[in-house]
């Protein structure tokens, strides 16, 4: 395994490059549609308190914050937290630096608790998710969204880590029912990203609607919502 501060230093160089992504045409549909996915799922409410876990340089803690909720973002590499902290301008947003295995707040403390393309990054899955309910209240919400192992994506950057050291080299891929086993709660599995990296942008959210209206759990961008039940400690 890669030791922590080493991967936390892989982190620390892609800022720059993890945004760069975004702006591409494929990227920007990329952005939209997996946005879109988190905050259906999600359902951000003004006013209330929302930890969001490995958020990274803030692309999806943005669209978070414009629904009025207040923010905590979480990572393990300071630069990225600090592009993040950039970007939410006035917006009510704080940073912490630390690691979802070991969460530094009490229980109960988040109305709804958000983490993003993370766990593939976590081998322990079971004991993050177990972190990410035991901060939210009771009655509260958690999003997970990760990279589908069942889906072309996650084959090519396994590839791409295999052949030289980047943060997928260790990089841990799961399945729709692999995600849905690291918490006891039934929840509610989706995916986004029907279409490849190098597809015609102009084509792509044709292809993107008909994996929606048929189910498919093969997209690349694959998220489970959980409710914390009342009788959870």
């Amino acid at each position: 395994m890669i030791p922590p501060k080493a991967k936390s230093r892989l982190f620390d160089e892609w800022p720059d490059k993890y945004d760069r992504w975004f702006t591409t045409p494929i990227g920007a549909m990329v952005k939209r549609y997996e946005t879109e996915l988190v905050l259906d799922l999600l359902a951000p409410r003004p006013g209330e308190i929302i930890l969001d876990v490995g958020c990274g340089t803030g692309v999806f803690t943005l669209d978070i914050l414009t629904s009025g909720a207040h923010v905590i973002g979480l990572d393990v590499s300071l630069p990225m937290l600090r592009r993040a902290l950039e970007k939410a301008g006035g917006y009510c947003f704080r940073i912490v630096l630390g690691d979802i295995l070991d969460l530094p707040f009490p229980e109960g403390c988040f109305d709804r608790v958000v983490s993003v393309t993370a766990l593939e990054f976590i081998e322990d899955g079971r004991g993050a998710i177990g972190e990410l309910f035991r901060v939210t209240k009771k009655g509260g919400c958690i999003v997970a969204a990760t990279l589908n192992r069942l889906s072309p994506w996650a084959s090519r950057r396994a590839a791409q880590g295999r052949k030289k050291q980047t943060v997928f080299t260790e990089a841990i891929f799961r399945s729709p029912d692999e995600l849905r086993s690291l918490a006891s709660a039934e929840g509610v599995i989706r995916t986004a990203i029907h279409f490849l990296k190098e597809d015609d942008p102009n084509t792509a959210p044709g292809m993107e609607r008909l994996g929606r209206e048929k189910g498919l759990d093969t997209g690349a961008f694959l998220v489970a919502r959980w409710e914390k039940d009342w009788g959870e400690g």
